[in-house]
């Protein structure tokens, strides 16, 4: 079928919306129209070559639409049923079967690099083009996902708010409810204060964390961060963040999430940290970046640290608690989303890339 997407040709290059050919679903795939879908910073890290996926590409892995056709097998939804999109994962490894699809031994030849059996889901002109990123590539008008990758709502929900909820805000909420679990009353500090450190800001606020330190460096991030549940809100271009978080805590943070992916911050996320304190990253710089601690601290101190992918969920049973979160109203997420129609696509990424949008969402029509 024919549909419309936004098509990366080049890291220097614009998005570049085109005409491409989508095949029909295969045994456990599922054809969604697509109504939203989330700009994640995993999309830019992919499109400036960061992560070094082929070009051109169809981006895009936080969409949430409708079903309107379903493969052999699929039984989890049929047309008509309204799915968020998240991950994919094979579902046999030993990871999965342990109940940690985000580190699925094939997860970076499916996510990534849209790995299907039966050949590309895409082609312009007669000709394949990279696509299935994260088993989707949602940066379109329709999308061929898994039965395993798309998560059933209530169709009254508000397609445009949930669809980032697929890949950014769980990552942020669960990294905080499943991996780092502080208790009533511990400290966090989140550096970073973009979609996934503010969802992780919320999630310490809901389970009962009663120092949550904000770091970033734009003061319009720091109020916000503020407004959905930070005790308190550092500037690091201003002031000596290391300094104000022992000031603030005493003898430091029981646990401490890294956003950024920047060395000399994920370095201070871990000198952040009390005895036996834990530290989570979870950005995607480029290749090769290395974070650099003391060993001596390491080991005297207990400290920890943990690499996180998609907060640890499993998407069909953490995103229904995501939502009601948000029907609760402790998931603001009208305060993180601005929309931008499916044509501005450029102008959401440099919105996004500038800290002007906190969680850019393309509105496909």
């Amino acid at each position: 079928m024919k549909i419309r997407a936004a098509i990366a040709r080049a890291a220097d290059k614009p998005f570049e919306i085109g005409t491409c050919d989508l095949v029909e679903p295969a045994a456990g795939e599922v054809l969604v129209h697509i109504k939203a879908c989330g700009v994640c910073h995993t999309d830019l890290a992919a499109k400036l070559q960061h992560i070094p996926v082929p070009m051109p590409i169809v981006l895009g892995h936080e969409g949430a639409g409708v079903v309107e056709k379903v493969g052999a097998g699929v039984s989890n939804v049929q047309p008509g049923d309204h799915v968020l999109m998240s991950f994919a994962s094979c579902g046999t490894c030993l990871n999965c079967a342990d109940g940690a699809p985000g580190y699925c031994d094939h997860f970076i030849p499916i996510n990534i690099f849209g790995a299907r059996a039966e050949g590309p889901t895409l082609s312009e002109n007669g000709s394949p083009i990279a696509g299935h990123f994260f088993a989707q590539s949602a940066f379109a008008t329709h999308a061929i996902a898994t039965a395993r990758n798309v998560v059933k709502i209530d169709k009254s929900l508000p397609l445009e708010l949930l669809a980032p909820l697929g890949c950014g805000i769980q990552t942020g909420m669960g990294s905080v409810m499943l991996v780092l679990k502080p208790q009533a009353g511990d400290s966090i500090v989140v550096f970073g204060a973009g979609a996934v450190g503010l969802s992780a800001v919320i999630a310490a606020k809901i389970v009962g964390c009663t120092t949550i330190i904000a770091v970033d460096i734009k003061d319009s991030r720091l109020a916000l961060a503020r407004e959905v549940g930070a005790t308190h809100a550092i500037n690091g271009a201003n002031e000596d963040a290391l300094a104000r978080i022992m000031e603030i805590t005493g003898s430091g943070a029981h646990a401490s999430f890294d956003t950024t992916g920047v060395p000399a911050v994920a370095q201070q996320a871990f000198n952040c940290l009390r005895a036996r304190g834990q530290a989570a990253y979870v950005a995607a710089p480029p290749f090769g970046t290395q974070y650099e601690v003391d060993a001596n601290v390491l080991v005297s101190t207990g400290r920890s640290l943990r690499g996180i992918i998609e907060g640890d969920v499993i998407p069909a049973d953490f995103i229904p608690r995501m939502i009601e979160f948000y029907r609760a109203g402790m998931l603001p997420l009208e305060k993180l989303v601005t929309a931008f129609p499916f044509e501005q696509i450029n102008e959401a990424v440099a919105a996004s890339e500038q800290g002007e949008v906190v969680k850019a969402v393309l509105l496909m029509e």
